[in-house]
């Protein structure tokens, strides 16, 4: 069966200044309600869209059977 992926990008300006808990899990039980099931986590440096620079963040991976 052939499966689809979303990238979700969370930056520490997003989640209030420092990566926490309750918002990840928050965006992991929205996307599980939707049919995604969590592939991966990866820490990463993500571009900011104000600036030159990126900040620390998180790329989180779903897939779902299509």
């Amino acid at each position: 069966m052939p499966y689809r992926y979303k990238v979700v990008e969370l930056r520490e300006k997003w989640l209030g200044g420092k990566m926490s808990g309750d918002s990840l899990e928050r965006v992991l039980n929205d996307h599980a309600a939707q049919g995604w099931q969590l592939k991966a986590i990866t820490g990463a440096d993500v571009k900011g869209r104000l600036g030159p620079g990126a900040v620390e963040g998180l790329l989180v991976t779903f897939e779902r059977q299509v």
